[in-house]
């Protein structure tokens, strides 16, 4: 398994040592209080990773708003990675990937009703999520794992199948961004990206391997596809009937080799799939542009141009796109399935409860906040401070 699923990069080792030592003294100084992690008297749910690359967040984040947003007024807050603006921003109805993150971008386009904001410093971020929506009942933290200044009542660590942080080094050797460790802190630990065809003693195996504590809990993801949709003109395409199509898969996610191996089982076998990748979070040049025009108009008819919806949320914003490719690009919705019997059953209750048990004490929290004295900023060096309650 770890042949097949890691490269290390044995000349750095020494250079992922100082790495570590670094992380560890961070991770010291939060677990002894010398930086310290607050938490908020609004439930609030972290998603997030210990590696660099694409673990499957978004998906699993939407997974969350899906279930939530039927009881209780879902905020999700991120970092907005790669926007062009600065500090906390709101989405309205003029928002777009430029201003706040391909990701966020995504989800407020399919959740509107959610509130989804951006904002570097996590604690500002939900301060003002909550100054500014006294209703508000869960916050959702994406890829927040290691933003330790946060103390969130459920921590959700995200682990690709294809590259197992029990096998993998720390950067830059690997792409560990913190010790292996760093799982422990960790309330629920889900496998992302699972193939289908995982057999019961695969499960066991890396049940057994991952070594989680009795508090932790496991579950496995796999990726399930909805129908494509144009992202600028055309129809909704039903990749099963693309008999004889030259499909062009264009991707700009940290770890495609899921989607690209998924997609061929979406097609039929006389569909040729020519994947074209990026780097993550890619911003597309004009240099980009042409190739992609160029590519797709040597590409033999029928033809076909399928994206991930984060891709498609910048392809949006890209200009020089010809017609021809702007009418065959299409977005492909992905949802999480869990995999073994009764585990979303049993992840949908470990969530709801939380949130229900907690949203009570939100409740009481701010009828506390309404009737106490606030101070004046100058009564204090640090200005008026609130009460937070730990719901762990």
């Amino acid at each position: 398994m770890e042949g097949d699923f890691i490269k290390i990069n044995e000349g750095l080792l020494p250079l992922s040592w100082l790495y570590g030592l670094a992380v560890k003294t961070r991770n010291f100084c939060f677990d002894v209080g010398l930086l310290r992690s607050r938490s908020f008297h609004v439930p609030v749910i972290s998603v997030g990773n210990i590696t660099v690359g694409g673990t499957g967040k978004t998906p699993h984040v939407e997974y969350l708003i899906r279930l939530l947003q039927k009881h209780y007024k879902v905020a999700v807050l991120s970092r907005g990675y790669k926007r062009k603006t600065k500090g906390y921003i709101v989405a309205d109805e003029n928002a777009t990937a430029r201003t706040i993150g391909d990701e966020p971008f995504q989800v407020k386009q399919k959740f509107p009703e959610a509130t989804v904001a951006v904002c570097k410093k996590r604690t500002e971020g939900i301060d003002r999520l909550t100054l500014d929506d006294r209703e508000l009942d869960v916050v959702l933290l994406d890829d927040a794992f290691q933003h330790r200044y946060v103390k969130p009542g459920i921590n959700i660590l995200l682990v690709d199948y294809h590259r197992l942080i029990i096998y993998d080094k720390l950067l830059p050797a690997g792409r560990l961004r913190e010790p292996l460790n760093g799982k422990n802190r960790a309330d629920i630990v889900i496998v992302t990206k699972c193939p289908k065809e995982l057999k019961p003693m695969e499960f066991r195996v890396i049940t057994k391997a991952m070594n989680l504590f009795p508090y932790q809990h496991l579950y496995f993801t796999t990726l399930s596809y909805d129908k494509p949709y144009p992202v600028f003109d055309g129809e909704q395409t039903d990749l099963s009937r693309q008999e004889g199509a030259h499909v062009m898969l264009l991707t700009c996610i940290a770890s495609p080799r899921q989607l690209q191996e998924d997609i061929v089982g979406l097609l039929p076998e006389s569909a040729v799939v020519s994947p074209v990748t990026f780097s993550d979070h890619h911003s597309f040049s004009e240099k980009d542009v042409d190739m992609l025009n160029s590519q797709f108009a040597s590409m033999p008819q029928p033809r076909l141009v399928i994206t991930t919806e984060k891709d498609a949320a910048r392809l949006r914003d890209t200009d020089g796109l010809s017609p021809e490719f702007r009418k065959a690009v299409h977005a492909l919705p992905v949802r999480i399935d869990f995999m073994q019997e009764g585990q979303q059953e049993m992840f949908d209750e470990s969530i709801m409860g939380y949130v229900l048990k907690n949203s009570r004490n939100s409740i009481l929290a701010k009828g506390k906040e309404k009737t106490q004295p606030v101070k004046k900023k100058n009564d204090t060096d640090d200005g008026p401070k609130k009460v937070t309650i730990s719901f762990k």
